[in-house]
């Protein structure tokens, strides 16, 4: 089959995609030829204005439940491809048995919905349209799409092409649509002329909009590219853009469409060697795999695109710059060129083209060279002068445009790369590279004025968000300025921390440094928790403890922009109490990312917060902000207006600021509380007591300093915990769960009146209804029931509206429990502690509980310890809380040692931090590799004059006054770093790891946790988090010292930000798995379209939410049985979770499981295979081979060798799989009820029939005991055992009844001897002869000391020849067998190949049989990467009723 088929090609799933295609890099290019236009508000409009177009596409109808029938209709008619109807550039596919959808059960929210079946009815047919119906049917533009009209181009080099345009279309769109096709992809300098059909050329400004220039709905319009003037910028940009073109390192292969050519080529050579022969699909070799993942590295990294050389070199000149007299006649650069014929040649670029001219040696001659070539572009000069060249770029565009389109997108915020190639590649002269490195510029820019970020963004949240079009422009522009700034703070940070960019105060101590740079406010944090437990140490000299405290009162006041500044700009005291050292902490700037976030998301007008970033890198936490107009420019002490600098000595208050901090705090559940400040003046406040209302230069209200927006946590309520403060996921889950319980109080106290007036009208209708929905009675329905149901609707409704408005009603006081002096009575608050306490008793009592649950039953199934991350955080529960965690799955090895590594490696994180952040760039490769060999492995002491660490980080801390005065500098500071991290050993990491988990989890890591961290995903959980990247090779954990400096190849920072999410897209995702769990293919496949369209705008399709929407997709289309469009979508997906998860995310993992069932279900088992295995080793290196995922996996792998017929390869599978599951999750788990399932329906394939029997009795036995008796998979497990049973009766019945007919022709054969006395004495003679023969030749008897091997072989060889030539091979008694006996001996014979053949069809029934029942067991609960949809079919067939 066509790759491009399978792949899906350009054309997607809706219509519309096909224009949106365009977007994959218009996102980016577009919004960075706007970096400086951004900072004049004035452009805005014009921005607007060339957005217009693709924000219409977004277009949707509202979201109240009574619309939903016709946003549907309206989507389904918008898109040129429906759910029931195959894609144009994908084959219509059979509808092949589902298989096994294996989502990832911590990440499918619908598995928590759909429960898991064992065996789901067959799908039921979706309807399909005709490509003719499709074709007539986009001839007429439908509701919602854009029509399009042909406009022809004529490009610079004199050639033609036609473009699909739209009036709304922006100039810069076209210039966008030029630069990605491939004849004008070199073209960047031009200008556009629209000539209309009455001869009048018009003059294109790149903010206009087509329509308001010309109307090209009449036809008869062309557009002409006519060559632009080059300036300094423009032509350094189009150098760059040129060397762009000829480089393969833009391009992203995904290993999945690597995993695709190979296969098709495979296929393609086979075929031609073997026309009639069937491929043979050859056995994985995962089983062995699994337990050598080390040696399995190399396998994980795909390599990278080999590069097709164009030209040797493209370099700057160093006649650059040019002459003052040169500059006056035009020349503004001076390229040397060599090509891969080995000539050199000097360029000149001037304001018109380029040519060569005729310098050579050390002399510039400016003069054009002989050959006269002179082109307006690089790329078309060098094709005149090599030909080679002009071949390599044809062949470098060509395989451009053979990739996916999303394998061409840049990825914003690209995931580190843990592991790196093994041997390090030869690094190459690059002229080109060594210039850009050279260059560098830490994000800012080189030429121009610089970004003002916080005016950007400020701008961007002031657009209109009235209308949808208004919205998705908004979130667009706020994720593009969002991105750009984490990415210019990225490079600043680097910057910062490398000492490369000066503070802008210099004289005070490095750790109070700050600095400026490119409009961006940069402070450092400090690690609070190795500073508390170095407090806690026991130390013999008071006067080094003092010292340590003392110092670290003064470290931490400048974390943020808003910290330092304003203490240094606001504050006019010196004070600075244990309190403000606090504020400088990690957990007070992941405190205030998240608070900024939340005031994000609550997005009140005329209230603005700082865009934000969190850097960490070589042990360092940097805390970048754009800067607060006017803060930098004199005293801006009368600018705050609200909360307090100086912890609650002086508050601040004003009425206009109050109020829209108060409808803020309304959205986020803040109480409206009263505080006191020092000179007992009373103040009513809406946030927490130390956040900052200023009024910016701009005039505009910032809030900064949002460390405590959600209360803190009463179960940590030391001095040390002060910022230990509640997720605001909790805080909303309370809220749900107490308006809920409210709710429940209010209609049990209002029973009687309206619910208990009819109580039978209501069962009835409910009855009734349930029966038409089961039935499928479509008009059935009467006029009265009809009026219930609207009535029910309607009690739903307002059901709903009133738990969401006692939810808002809920809120909290954010400084009870602090040393803030609150207002108010008494009893107001005590009542404010108890809510707090009473959310707190929540988490330990309900969520806490809730989750080990929720992690036993797999309905959360974390695979590492992102994922464990993630799903603590989505549930409301902080990351201290793991060890509670851990305690409560010790009974469980995979979860337990999941707690366990996690734990470790966090403790070890922050001990590493704390080595590199006093190591010199010479060392860091070296105190790296030391410190793996000492987690990892058992490194000695080494002798020092200091003892241990601790005594190590007091001296340290002690000296951190001299060490400001000048970081790492002198042989001094070199000899105390080499000793720092040489002098730390096994024991004494352990040590400190085991100090730190007790004193920052409450958890006793056990001795055993130094053993069950050796292995790979820890050392790649470890990796991840500290940003190093190590070679892939084979590591040997049991060594003492596996690890060399050598093998540490990267230290990589590690980010945390607050880039905007499309709030817009997350609900329809919402509404569309909500659909999905309902059975509504249709329903759903509109809102995960819908999804898609909008994010595609907004964030362009590397984003991981664009993922989510393709996953989905993929599984509706799949449910509706078109694979080819599944695996379109899939392929998707992966490419996305490959570039923004990472090749080894538990997701990524997940993407290639279901696109292996999904063409397992294209009959395409070999490529499905290569698939598994890739799913196989990811999973292996984020969990291990011990996980119930792996388990999973194995089962599905088992399916598809059953279905190939390879059931001993299937077997071994699914017995190592029912291992896996009974040692993870224990015998009666429902999961190991899975694998007896599957291994019952293997050995009914087989015709064991009595294990099968015996497999699904204990698959029963495991339901009862989980589930009850009622329950639809027990049921169904007893149906199969009935099944069986069946079969094996019919079975033992077939044999008894072969044995019968064989004793009844024995007892006549008897009679008849009986009466033939004659006849036995003969036979008995002829035996007696037969055994002696026997024995002559060695036949059957066992052989003695003295038998000669050499005359039996020789005997044997005489009776052969005798015996062909038709003589006697030994004498016989020539007794005549009467034909009778002969009779019976024969029909004997034919009784039991008749028997023998009626059991081989009934073993082919049976396999027929088993293969139907195994397309419903394949998509049963075996999946176990998820749950996944296995119930949906019976809906779908309800809903198709």
């Amino acid at each position: 089959m066509n790759l491009r088929r399978k792949l899906g090609d350009l054309v997607w799933v809706q219509g519309m995609e096909v224009l949106l295609e365009s977007e994959k890099i218009i996102s980016r290019h577009f919004f960075h030829s706007f970096s400086s236009t951004l900072l004049k508000p004035h452009l805005f409009p014009l921005l607007r204005r060339s957005l217009r177009r693709r924000l219409r596409q977004g277009e949707m109808a509202g979201k109240s439940n009574k619309s939903k029938a016709k946003r549907a209709a309206q989507s389904s008619a918008s898109s040129n491809s429906t759910v029931s109807a195959p894609q144009p550039d994908a084959p219509a596919a059979p509808t092949p048995a589902p298989a096994p959808d294996n989502g990832a059960a911590a990440n499918d929210a619908v598995e928590a919905v759909v429960p898991e079946t064992s065996e789901v009815p067959h799908p039921a047919p979706v309807a399909a349209e005709s490509e003719s119906q499709e074709a007539s049917s986009d001839d007429q533009p439908k509701q919602g799409e854009l029509r399009l009209y042909p406009v022809s181009v004529k490009t610079q080099s004199g050639g033609k092409m036609e473009l699909q345009l739209n009036p709304g279309d922006s100039v810069m769109d076209i210039r966008q649509f030029l630069l990605d096709a491939p004849e004008t992809c070199y073209f960047t300098c031009y200008e556009l002329l629209l000539r209309s059909k009455d001869g009048e050329t018009h003059h294109l400004e790149d903010y206009n909009e087509i329509s308001e220039v010309a109307d090209i709905t009449t036809g008869g319009c062309s557009l002409e590219m006519v060559p632009a003037l080059y300036d300094d910028r423009s032509i350094r940009a189009h150098v760059h853009r040129a060397r762009d073109l000829l480089s393969l390192s833009t391009l992203h292969s995904s290993l999945s469409t690597t995993l695709a050519l190979k296969h098709d080529a495979a296929a393609a050579a086979n075929k031609a060697q073997n026309p009639g022969d069937k491929p043979n699909v050859p056995e994985l070799d995962c089983l062995g795999f699994m337990e050598d993942i080390p040696a399995s590295l190399n396998k994980l990294i795909n390599s990278p695109s080999e590069e097709i050389k164009c030209v040797e070199s493209i370099v700057f000149s160093s006649f650059n710059p040019p002459p003052s007299h040169r500059r006056l006649v035009g020349d503004l650069i001076y390229l040397d060129v060599v090509t891969l014929e080995g000539n050199k040649y000097c360029i000149t670029g001037t304001t018109k083209a380029f040519y060569v001219n005729s310098s050579s040696g050390n002399i510039l001659d400016p003069k054009p060279s002989k050959s006269g070539f002179e082109t307006p572009t690089l790329i078309g000069l060098l094709q005149k002068l090599s030909s080679k060249f002009k071949k390599a770029f044809r062949e470098v565009m060509e395989k451009k445009a053979s990739a996916h389109p999303f394998e061409n997108v840049q990825s914003l915020l690209p995931p580190h790369a843990w592991l790196r190639t093994y041997p390090v590649p030869e690094h190459k002269r690059d002229a080109a590279r060594a210039e850009e490195a050279l260059t560098i510029s830490y994000g800012s820019e080189l030429i121009g004025m610089q970004r003002d970020w916080n005016e950007e963004l400020q701008s961007c949240r002031e657009f209109p968000h009235s209308t949808p079009q208004e919205r998705i422009l908004r979130d667009r522009a706020l994720y593009k300025v969002s991105s750009d700034f984490v990415d210019a703070a990225l490079n600043g940070a680097i910057g910062v921390i490398s000492r490369c960019i000066p503070p802008i105060n210099p004289t005070d101590p490095e750790c109070l440094h700050m600095y400026v740079h490119n409009n961006i406010f940069f402070s450092f944090a400090v690690d609070a928790d190795i500073e508390q437990l170095l407090k806690k140490r026991p130390s013999n000299d008071l006067s080094v403890t003092e010292k340590v405290s003392s110092s670290s009162e003064k470290v931490p006041c400048k974390d943020k922009a808003c910290d330092g500044e304003h203490n240094a700009e606001l504050n006019s005291s010196n004070e600075a109490p244990l309190i403000e050292s606090e504020q400088a902490t990690y957990a007070s700037a992941n405190n205030d990312l998240k608070g900024t976030k939340l005031y994000q998301e609550a997005d009140v007008p005329g209230l603005y917060n700082l865009a934000m970033a969190i850097i960490d890198y070589r042990g360092h936490r940097v805390v970048a902000q754009s800067v607060l107009p006017g803060i930098l420019q004199g005293d801006k002490s009368d600018a705050l207006l609200y909360g307090s600098v100086d912890n609650g000595n002086k508050i601040c208050w004003n009425e206009d600021f109050h109020a829209k901090v108060l409808e803020a705090a309304k959205l986020l559940h803040i109480k409206e509380h009263v505080v006191v400040d020092a000179s007992e003046n009373v103040f009513k406040l809406a946030a927490p007591v130390e956040c900052k209302g200023i009024v910016g230069s701009d005039n505009r209200h910032y809030l900064l300093d949002l460390m405590r927006v959600t209360p803190r946590d009463a179960n940590y309520t030391g001095p040390e915990s002060r910022f230990c403060v509640l997720r605001p996921e909790l805080i909303t889950s309370f809220c749900q769960a107490e308006a809920l319980e409210k709710s429940k109080c209010n209609t049990k106290a209002d029973e009687g009146t309206d619910i208990v007036s009819d109580p039978s009208d209501v069962s009835v209708a409910t009855s009734k209804t349930g029966d038409e929905l089961i039935h499928g009675e479509e008009n059935g329905a009467s006029t009265t029931e009809k009026t219930v149901a609207e009535k029910q609707n309607t009690t739903a409704d307002s059901a709903a509206a009133e738990i969401s408005k006692l939810c808002d009603e809920i809120s909290f006081n954010p400084n009870v429990f602090t040393d803030f002096k609150l207002g108010g009575t008494q009893e107001e608050i005590s009542s404010d502690e108890e809510s707090v306490k009473k959310v707190s008793s929540y988490l330990v009592d309900v969520v806490l509980p809730k989750f080990v649950e929720d992690l036993c039953t797999l309905e959360v199934s974390p695979m590492d310890g992102q994922t464990l991350t993630e799903a603590l955080h989505s549930h409301g529960v902080n990351v201290r809380y793991i060890g509670r965690i851990a305690n409560g799955v010790k009974h469980l090895p995979h979860l337990w040692d999941l707690c366990l590594n996690e734990i470790t490696v966090r403790s070890a994180k922050h001990i590493l931090k704390n080595i590199l952040r006093d190591i010199e760039d010479h060392d860091i490769g070296a105190a790296i590799s030391h410190f793996l060999n000492c987690f990892f492995g058992n490194v000695a002491a080494v002798k020092a004059t200091t003892n241990n660490l601790h005594a190590k980080n007091q001296k340290k801390d002690q000296s951190i006054s001299k060490k400001s005065q000048g970081r790492g500098k002198g042989k001094a500071s070199a000899k105390k770093t080499l000793s720092s991290y040489m002098m730390v050993d096994s024991n004494m990491l352990w040590s400190e790891i085991q100090e730190f988990a007790k004193a920052k989890y409450e958890f006793e890591l056990p001795d055993l946790s130094r053993t069950t961290v050796k292995k790979v995903h820890v050392l790649r959980n470890l990796c991840q988090k500290v940003g190093i990247s190590v070679a892939t090779r084979k590591y040997d954990f049991d060594a003492t010292s596996s690890f060399d400096a050598t093998d540490v190849l990267d230290l990589r920072p590690v980010v945390k930000h607050s880039v905007p999410v499309c709030t817009e897209a997350k609900n329809l995702i919402e509404m569309g798995k909500l659909q999905l769990a309902e059975g509504m293919l249709s329903e759903s496949y509109t809102f995960f379209s819908e999804a898609f369209a909008i994010l595609q705008q907004v964030t362009g399709p590397m984003h991981r939410e664009v993922s989510n929407c393709c996953r989905y997709l993929a599984m509706v289309l799949y449910h509706a049985g078109d694979m080819a469009g599944a695996i379109m979508q899939q392929h998707k997906e992966l490419i996305i979770n490959e570039r923004c998860l990472g090749l080894d995310h538990p997701d990524t993992a997940h993407s290639y499981g279901n696109m292996a069932l999904f063409y397992h279900g294209l009959n395409q088992t070999e490529l499905a295979l290569q698939n598994m295995g890739r799913a196989l080793l990811l999973l292996g290196l984020s969990s291990g081979p011990d996980h119930p995922d792996v388990a999973a996996t194995f089962i599905n792998v088992a399916m598809m060798y059953q279905d190939m017929g390879k059931m001993d390869t299937a077997l071994r599978y699914l017995q190592d799989a029912l291992k896996k599951n009974e040692r993870l999750l224990g015998p009666e788990h429902i999961q190991t009820a899975v694998c007896y399932h599957a291994l019952a329906i293997a050995c009914n394939s087989m015709g064991l029939f009595k294990l099968s029997l015996q497999h699904e009795k204990k698959t029963h036995d495991i339901l009862v005991k989980q589930l009850g008796e009622d329950d639809s998979r027990t049921k169904d497990s007893q149906n199969w055992i009935k099944t069986f049973e069946m079969r094996d009766v019919q079975k033992t019945a077939q044999k008894q009844k072969g044995l019968a007919a064989n004793a009844a022709n024995t007892q006549k054969a008897i009679d008849l001897l009986k009466s033939r006395p004659d006849l036995i004495q003969a036979f008995q003679n002829a035996a007696a002869a037969e055994r002696s023969n026997a024995a002559a030749l060695g036949e059957a008897q066992p052989r003695g000391r003295g038998f000669d091997e050499r005359a039996a072989r020789a005997a044997a060889e005489v009776r052969k020849k005798a015996a062909a030539k038709g003589l006697l091979v030994r004498p016989h008694s020539g007794v005549q067998v009467p034909a009778q006996i002969a009779q019976l001996i024969n029909q004997g014979t034919a009784d039991s190949s008749k028997k023998s053949g009626e059991n081989g069809e009934a073993k082919v029934e049976e396999k027929k049989e088993t293969s139907e029942n195994g397309k419903t067991t394949n998509v049963a609960a075996p999946a176990g990467l998820g749950a996944g949809l296995t119930s949906l079919d019976k809906k779908k067939q309800k809903a198709k009723k």
